[in-house]
Order: structure tokens, then C-alpha cells, then sequence
């Protein structure tokens, strides 16, 4: 792959919420040449949405095995779907990038699991794909993630800095970037996911909308200092975790409202925290994911915070698609050996590009 090749290519996501696909095509040289072309978001319905949560609770194998035919089968339907609304064909994509669904992300352990079958997704579309990209991260002693961070610099290239990415999702993370070269990211906590769980357990929904319900209670200061307790604030980036390890026992005995108030400024006061270890006060906060479309969250965050905390709209960006671009953007870095990870964003000791491609069969021997 030789540089200055533009390359269009998909990126297909499946968040730690578990709402959904996420897919986005974009245009790029795999550097600062990022156009957005289009994109669709297809919800899981909620006995699927139940399954996965189910089997991934459970990590049956052969289960896991079951719902990952599925589960690919949906991300081949998905790109088909995604082409016809933008009026494009399958030969048009060079390279698609599948993060798949987080099983267990070990990091401490040096595990990770992410379901969804590359291979056969390549054989499905005839595309090239690129997935099971935080193994080699890992392997090399690196966190695994985040990964995202290389796609927030491309995307910064012509803000002001420093400033601070923060994508809310299950989990929370930030990219700091100064505009000196320096990269720095790592998971700040909890985002949506303890939420979300709380809320589908006392309610049925899944998820707090608006924050209307966290808005309504009141913060149990002893259980919010609790959980700020766990280990892993102490820890210096770059750290990882997973969506699952903060007990939310703390919370158990409270009411919805009071639940949700308190897991909400568990996820305030974990994103306030890593701003102490940061090298510089950024000038604002520009907010992906999930979480910046809950207002009593950004509300909090901004109060918290004391500086300007904003959508990532306010910059052009689509802040519910961005992850699926970075995985598209990923794909095209590792199909031109460039690299996703670097030493301030997962710890890995050097740059490293990461990601398996996959060819179809007919396009083994040929040049990309």
C-alpha cells in the first residue's frame, strides 16, 4: 500500500451497551484524510439484546459460538444495507474493519475476547476484513485499548489544543492531545453501562433517558465514595477495564432514582479524576458516545468539570457513528502498516499496528 492512496472502507461496532450495530463508510488516506460517506445504525432487538447479554454473562462456548453465527451473519446484512443507502457496490470497498462484541477484556490477565468471525464476514461480503484488532496490543504488553485515540488525533488536526475526547459509552474513556506529538488515553470508569443495567433491572428499560430518573434522585455520598474506593483510580494511565468490573452492590439497597443518581456521579467524579494525572487542563471536553445524549449526565460533567464540555456535533463530527469510522480508519492504518497503539494510549513499549486481515479466497493472491 503505497502513502497519498485514498482507500473507502466501512467500520462496523458493537458498543459495550449492547443497543446495537453501529456502521459508518468513510474516505481516507489512513492519516489526516478522513470524509465521512454515510452511515446506519441497526438497534438489536430487545430477545437478541437479551441473549447476548445472557450468553455473554454466562461464556458457555459453545453458546458464545451460536449467537457469533448469528451475530456475523448480522453485520454482512448490515453492510449490505448500509450500501444501498449510499447507492454504492460491494467492489467499491477496499477494506472493512469488524470490532465485533467484547466478551472479557482482561487486561491485568492479558485476555481478550471479542466475538464476530472475520473470516467468514470476508467470505459473506467478498471484502477484506480486518478485525481482532487489541490481541497483538496485548501480546506485545500492551492494555488492548483504547484504541480509538488515532481516529480523535486525526479528527483534531485543526482544533485548538490541548483538548480531551471523552467517548461515554458502557465504559468511559478519554484521548488527551496537545498538539506536541504527545497521545495520551486510557479508560476513566464506568459510562453508561452500570446505568443502563440498574435501570433495566428496576425498570425494564434499558437505559435512562434524558437522565430524567438520575435527575430525580439524590446521590448517596457513602456509596459513591465506595466505589471511588475500587483499585483502579489509583492505577496511572494508560489502563483498561472492562464493562463488568465495578460491583454495584453500593448501590443495591437504594431506590431507582437515588440508584441512578449516584451510579451517574460514580461516572462524573471517575471522569474528574483522571483530569488530576493529566499533563495540562484542556481547553474543553468533546463528548462521543451514548452518554453525551444523557443531559443530566453533560449537566453534571460540566459543573464537575469547570470548563466548556460539549457534543462532538459542534465540531461536524457524528458522535454516535465515530467509533465505527475509527474502526474503518483502523482497518486502512493496518492494511498500510501503520500504527493503531502507542505507548501513551495502551502502554504498549512501541507504536504497533494491530488487527487479523482476512481475504476471501478469490482475492488471496492478489494485491490489495
Amino acid at each position: 500500500m503505497s502513502e497519498g492512496r485514498i482507500y473507502t472502507a466501512i467500520g462496523m461496532m458493537s458498543g459495550t451497551s449492547m443497543d446495537g450495530l453501529d456502521i459508518a463508510l468513510i474516505r481516507t488516506d489512513g492519516r489526516q484524510l478522513v470524509k465521512a460517506l454515510g452511515h446506519t445504525i441497526v438497534p438489536y432487538e430487545d430477545d437478541f439484546r437479551k441473549l447476548m447479554r445472557s450468553v455473554l454473562k454466562e461464556r458457555d462456548p459453545d453458546r458464545i459460538a451460536a449467537v457469533e453465527q448469528a451475530f456475523t451473519q448480522m453485520h454482512a446484512l448490515a453492510v449490505e444495507t448500509l450500501l444501498l443507502k449510499t447507492g454504492m457496490e460491494m467492489s467499491d470497498i477496499h477494506v472493512i474493519g469488524m470490532h465485533g462484541q467484547t466478551v472479557v477484556h482482561e487486561p491485568e490477565k492479558g485476555k481478550t475476547w471479542q466475538i464476530g468471525d472475520g473470516a467468514v464476514l470476508a467470505e459473506m461480503t467478498g471484502v477484506p476484513v480486518v478485525y481482532d484488532f487489541r490481541s497483538a496490543d496485548m501480546a506485545a504488553g500492551g492494555q488492548g485499548a483504547p484504541l480509538v485515540p488515532v481516529y480523535h488525533e486525526a479528527l483534531a488536526a485543526k482544533l485548538e489544543k490541548p483538548v480531551i475526547f471523552l467517548n461515554i459509552g458502557g465504559v468511559a474513556n478519554i484521548t488527551w492531545i496537545d498538539g506536541r506529538g504527545s497521545l495520551l488515553s486510557c479508560d476513566t470508569g464506568p459510562g453508561n453501562a452500570m446505568i443502563d443495567d440498574w435501570l433495566l433491572e428496576k425498570t425494564g428499560r434499558a437505559y435512562d433517558k434524558d437522565g430524567s430518573a438520575a435527575a430525580a434522585g439524590k446521590i448517596d455520598q457513602k456509596a459513591l465514595e465506595t466505589l471511588m474506593a475500587h483499585p483502579f483510580f489509583t492505577m496511572p494511565p494508560p489502563k483498561s477495564l472492562d464493562r463488568d468490573t465495578f460491583d454495584p452492590a453500593p448501590v443495591s439497597g437504594l431506590s431507582i432514582e437515588d440508584g441512578a443518581a449516584t451510579l451517574a456521579a460514580f461516572t462524573v467524579e471517575s471522569i474528574a479524576k483522571i483530569g488530576t494525572l493529566l499533563p495540562e487542563k484542556p481547553k474543553q471536553f468533546l463528548v462521543c458516545g451514548g452518554g453525551r445524549h444523557n443531559t443530566h449526565l453533560m449537566r453534571q460533567l460540566s459543573e464537575r468539570l469547570g470548563i466548556s464540555v460539549r457534543p462532538v456535533e459542534d465540531i461536524g463530527v457524528n458522535g454516535d457513528i465515530l467509533e465505527a469510522e475509527a474502526f474503518a480508519y483502523m482497518a486502512v492504518r493496518r492494511m498500510c502498516d501503520l500504527p493503531i497503539s502507542f505507548p501513551g494510549t495502551t502502554g504498549v513499549p512501541q507504536p504497533l499496528t494491530g488487527g487479523v486481515l482476512s481475504l476471501p479466497k478469490d482475492r488471496e493472491s492478489a494485491t490489495i
